[in-house]
């Protein structure tokens, strides 16, 4: 099938169109950054999507950084929500069959105990102006979903992987107690390392989207992790084995976000149910992947 990436230069796009080629699809991106259409120029991402034509899109551009959207919250909300909004109306309008949009197990917020594992039924209590802007495309896509369009949804829980962005945890995390390491620092500051986050690895992710498109249903939500939760701690305690280093770590109050939710941990009984899907790469084996893409950039810019 013609498959459309939104955001297919970001982290999860270049891994999902490579995935999607392996499975036998003809994958076209679009990203800003290369050139594409802003989401928030109606006419240019209507001009998009009547020109590709695509069987199905996957929706993943957007505003990812939780921690950014403090700093611009407007902006966040327009991006995620009124550009998922002007991109589902042109594939509406266009004939698009399925559409997958990404959003985030941010937008359950706060979460009480007994609340553990999240399921999808589990009202939505967004916490930052990022999960605020998800829950709000989320919306935006049951609208949709009435008029007629296939659109499905991915609730993300914290994915990670090589090659990611320093804007996320596990990718910090690792840039800092490499170079730590190679300059002979003893202690480095970090956030919270009590906060538990469900990591699930980006290629497990990516086959989980395409999952979701083949055999997901229209107006549903799926949960995508692994259905374990660590600590940040953790994390970075597997990040200093796999890199042999030792390292203190030295929790520091001005890494901490406004609001940080302690601990989301998710129930991937609905997706595995209605796809098939499971996750199958190991979490040691995504840290040492992690630690060894590192370890490259690190010398590509010494």
């Amino acid at each position: 099938m013609l498959a459309l990436i939104t955001g297919g230069s970001g982290f999860v796009g270049k891994y999902l169109a490579s995935h999607l080629t392996d499975c036998g699809d003809h994958v076209v991106t679009t990203d800003i950054a290369d050139g594409g259409p802003d989401l928030l120029d109606q006419a240019a991402v209507e001009e998009l999507i009547i020109s590709v034509r695509p069987e199905v899109v996957y929706h993943l551009a957007g505003q990812a950084d939780v921690g950014a959207s403090w700093n611009n919250p407007r902006s966040t909300f327009r991006v995620n929500a009124e550009g998922t909004l002007n991109l589902l109306s042109s594939c509406h309008q266009a004939g698009v069959k399925k559409v997958l949009t990404v959003s985030s197990a941010e937008v359950y917020g706060k979460v009480s105990h007994e609340d553990l594992p999240i399921n999808e039924s589990l009202p939505l209590a967004p916490a930052s102006p990022y999960a605020v802007s998800k829950a709000a495309s989320e919306m935006i896509g049951l609208y949709e979903v009435s008029r007629g369009l296939e659109v499905m949804c991915a609730r993300s829980f914290n994915h990670f992987g090589p090659g990611q962005s320093t804007n996320f945890v596990a990718s910090a995390l690792a840039i800092r107690i490499l170079q730590a390491k190679r300059d002979g620092e003893k202690a480095i500051p970090i956030g919270r390392l009590d906060t538990r986050r469900d990591f699930t690895d980006v290629r497990d992710v990516v086959r989980a989207y395409r999952s979701i498109i083949c055999n997901g249903v229209a107006g549903e939500a799926y949960n995508v992790c692994s259905g374990e939760d660590r600590t940040i701690g953790e994390l970075a305690e597997a990040l200093l084995l796999a890199s042999e280093s030792t390292i203190d770590l030295v929790p520091d109050a001005s890494l901490q976000r406004p609001s940080d939710i302690p601990v989301l941990r998710g129930d991937n009984r609905k997706i595995k149910s209605h796809t098939g899907w499971k996750p199958i790469v190991e979490f040691k084996e995504t840290i040492k992947d992690i630690i060894d893409s590192t370890k490259s950039l690190i010398n590509l810019n010494s």
